[in-house]
């Protein structure tokens, strides 16, 4: 192998070696500023991407993400002269690599300045009580002016939130009295509500007794009349039966003393036997038919024409 074969082997094996180290994969969420002897060239997107040895450099890797950004608290005055800590979370995502590479020195400073003195402008126009029940509306303020104002350094704010509002000392004491008293007044209201719940339910518990009480009594009432109206029903029915037993037995006796042909006499001593036992009654006076009169004399001539 000559001299020569051996720089020439050297000399492919220095082009490889240069070439692979010009190339570059820019990952997922990622961009490369690239410039070309100073200027801007272009800008790499996502995959693979070879480099011009001495020639090209990558100036600037920009990340696509949404970033946070948590800026110290910043001295603000109300409107009512009122001095407050506020600090602000500023969420934002780079649309323009380019823009941000080129467009502002320190974008992060940028921002943060940019946010305070928007801040002081916004909270100067309200007073306290203002500032402490319009979060909402003081982020969306911020977030419109921050989104314009950085739209040239390609960033777009999506959100700003304050994070913490900090009156002073004398002001969070008053705060926190008002709050003690609106919870305690809250806390009576409460109680007032139980206790009239309380009375109502024990209304409502005691009138539902009443209620069943005086169901039961009438369906006592009721049962009790029942019972009652059933007894005289069945004495009743019983008076009855008793009744046609009797005339039934009269019946088949008259029956019984017309089969057999009874004379005057057989009837006549059948009176007399009905009539012994009226006579055994609790009556004090006592009207003897006629008939029993002369039965009684036939009853005396049949002993004389026995004797």
């Amino acid at each position: 192998m000559g001299a020569l074969t051996v720089v020439i082997i050297l000399i492919v094996i220095a082009v490889f070696a240069l070439v692979f180290a010009n190339i570059r994969i820019v990952p997922q969420s990622k961009a490369f500023v690239i410039e070309r002897l100073g200027t801007y060239s272009t800008t790499w997107e996502t995959g693979l991407h070879v480099k011009i040895p001495f020639i090209e450099r990558v100036a600037k890797t920009v990340s696509l993400k949404e970033q946070v950004v948590d800026f110290k608290p910043q001295p603000v005055i109300t409107k009512d002269n009122v001095t407050m800590q506020i600090d602000t979370v500023v969420f934002f995502q780079i649309t323009d690599p380019k823009l941000y590479t080129y467009g502002v020195e320190s974008p992060i400073s940028a921002i943060e300045n940019l946010s305070a003195t928007t801040l002081r402008n916004i909270i100067g126009e309200l007073e306290l009580d203002s500032t402490l029940t319009s979060r909402d509306t003081i982020n969306a303020k911020i977030r419109v002016i921050l989104d314009e104002a950085t739209d040239p350094w390609g960033i777009k704010v999506n959100r700003v939130e304050l994070k913490n509002i900090i009156p002073p000392r004398e002001i969070q004491d008053a705060m926190e009295k008002q709050m003690k008293a609106e919870r305690e007044r809250r806390e009576a209201i409460l109680r007032a509500e139980g206790e009239k719940q309380s009375r109502i339910l024990v209304a409502e518990g005691h009138k539902e007794s009443k209620i069943l009480e005086a169901e039961a009594e009438k369906q006592s009432a009721i049962l009790a009349a029942e019972a009652v109206k059933e007894a005289k029903i069945r004495e009743a029915e019983g008076e009855a039966e008793a009744i046609a037993k009797v005339q039934q037995a009269s019946a088949e006796a008259i029956k019984m003393l017309n089969e057999a042909n009874a004379n005057d006499a057989v009837l006549k001593l059948k009176a007399m036997e009905a009539f012994a036992k009226a006579a055994d009654g609790q009556a004090t006076k006592i009207i003897i038919p006629s008939e029993i009169q002369s039965l009684a004399g036939l009853a005396e001539g049949i002993v004389e024409a026995a004797k």
